[in-house]
């Protein structure tokens, strides 16, 4: 897990995120689902290509190891307690963003002196974030708000391998 950190993020951010020490929630064919450290939720991955979503606090762990301006979105402090809750940010309330932000990476919502308000996937990139006055910039995955311990069910979780292929033709 610590190789893919580094992959998506930059050097170091394996080890940041992911210490000595995590437990790992595999999916019912065997594979790595979800990162816990100490109870809490750190990234979940996903199935289809491998890549990391972070939980709240594993986007803590990594906005520590990884210098500003990287994979930041700052927004005005007036909105920061709405993202907080987790509602969406919008491109006319974003202040600055890093410039290398594609659309579809995983980014960290900042209101002023870099205090971590939200993580989320990035809808527009970097540039277009500070460009458009209107629509969606970032869907807020989970505000600092929120329940940084809840336990995210898996895609497959809660079933059993006959209920799945039950309806399947064989």
């Amino acid at each position: 897990m610590q190789v893919i950190a580094d992959y998506q993020f930059g050097s170091g951010a394996g080890t940041g995120l992911f210490p000595e020490g995590c437990e790992f929630l595999l999916s019912t064919t065997g594979r790595i689902r979800q990162i816990f450290y100490q109870g809490m939720r750190l990234a979940t991955v996903i199935a289809s290509d491998g890549r990391l979503t972070l939980g709240i606090e594993g986007a803590r762990r990594l906005l520590a190891v990884l210098s500003a301006p990287a994979y930041r979105v700052e927004i005005c402090d007036d909105v920061a307690e709405f993202v907080a809750q987790g509602k969406n940010t919008f491109a006319k309330h974003v202040v600055s963003a890093d410039p290398n932000i594609r659309a579809g990476d995983d980014v960290f919502v900042v209101a002023s002196g870099d205090r971590l308000v939200a993580c989320g996937v990035a809808l527009l990139s970097g540039t277009e974030m500070l460009a458009f006055n209107y629509g969606a910039a970032v869907r807020v995955r989970q505000g600092s708000e929120k329940n940084a311990t809840k336990r995210q069910p898996t895609p497959d979780e809660g079933d059993d391998e006959e209920t799945r292929h039950a309806g399947r033709a064989d």
